[in-house]
């Protein structure tokens, strides 16, 4: 059964943020949302106060400031408490109250049919109300949440939050480079739409997944070796692929034996001068894989995403 999250465990994740008034402001937030959703229950079962503590626990994730924590915290007040956008900013101030009123106004809204038209628009009118950029991020948050328990939902109002999330809020999530949100709910929408496939993948990926962290690792020292020897300061962080991306690559016509990047590492350096003296560390010591480098630095992604790709073949 899932552990519920409590304020004590989103006050420890909050260990980024080190002004007592700021941290003040987030536990006021939580009282007075807790106090407006005091007896409400979600379809799952959860107190309602449970949607709020975890939209703003995943938002930690992203070491987002104060002031999207305390929204995240307020987000349903208004459309689920019958608070109003004067009294938040009565106890919270305008920048809050903005934002939760934002956030509120987008909640109401929804696809009116299943062309890509309507998505379009959804996304213009989502942007367009977002003036302040952390309305977004709250709204994305909302929505992991909500795919996380949408097993509580029956299949018609699922297929419409599915169809919702990847025609509009993905590529939102895509477009501002969050891409541990993107990822999760490209997942989520997989499980929930395609559960045999997603299945599949998972079985295959669990019946090799001590095999595949294994030879992660003993790749991340070997590239964390070559770095180190010739002084590059880095970070270095790694990653089995998402059901999802490997199931576009199925798509594509990829066989399972065929996806050379189920593993992958980012490294991150200094700058743009170690990017490329890296690179060709790791190609003098790894064979490349031919077509596969692409130079995302000299020519951004539209995003402005800069970074250089490449595959390799590894030890084994």
């Amino acid at each position: 059964m899932k552990q519920e999250v409590t304020f004590d465990d989103l006050y420890k994740a909050l260990d980024y943020i080190k002004d007592e008034k700021e941290l003040n402001v987030i536990n006021d937030a939580y009282k007075y949302a807790a106090t407006k959703h005091d007896g409400k229950f979600r379809k799952n079962g959860e107190k309602y106060i449970e949607h709020p503590l975890n939209v703003a626990m995943i938002l930690t994730t992203l070491s987002v400031d104060y002031v999207t924590i305390a929204s995240a915290l307020l987000h349903e007040t208004i459309n689920h408490g019958g608070a109003t956008k004067e009294d938040i900013a009565k106890h919270f101030g305008d920048e809050i109250a903005n934002i939760v009123d934002c956030i509120s106004k987008i909640n109401r809204l929804s696809l009116s049919d299943d062309r890509d038209s309507s998505a379009m628009k959804l996304r213009k009118v989502l942007v367009g109300l977002s003036e302040d950029v952390r309305v977004l991020y709250i709204k994305l948050a909302d929505r992991l949440h909500n795919m996380r328990t949408i097993y509580a939902l029956d299949p018609e109002d699922q297929k419409e939050k599915i169809n919702e999330t990847m025609t509009v809020l993905i590529p939102i999530a895509h477009r501002l480079g969050i891409n541990s949100i993107k990822s999760e709910l490209e997942d989520l929408c997989l499980k929930y739409s395609k559960p045999d496939v997603y299945n599949e993948i998972v079985e295959k990926l669990n019946s090799t997944s001590e095999e595949l962290n294994n030879e992660l690792e003993q790749m991340k020292e070997n590239i964390s070796e070559i770095l180190t020897s010739h002084g590059i300061k880095f970070t270095i962080k790694g990653r089995v692929k998402s059901v999802h991306s490997i199931y576009d690559k199925m798509v594509k016509g990829h066989k399972w034996n065929e996806i050379y990047d189920i593993l992958a590492l980012r490294v991150i350096v200094e700058n743009v001068s170690d990017c490329y003296l890296a690179i060709g560390l790791i190609h003098a010591k790894y064979r490349p894989i031919p077509n596969r480098f692409k130079d995302y630095i000299a020519m951004p992604k539209s995003n402005m995403y800069q970074s250089l790709h490449t595959s390799i073949w590894g030890d084994n």
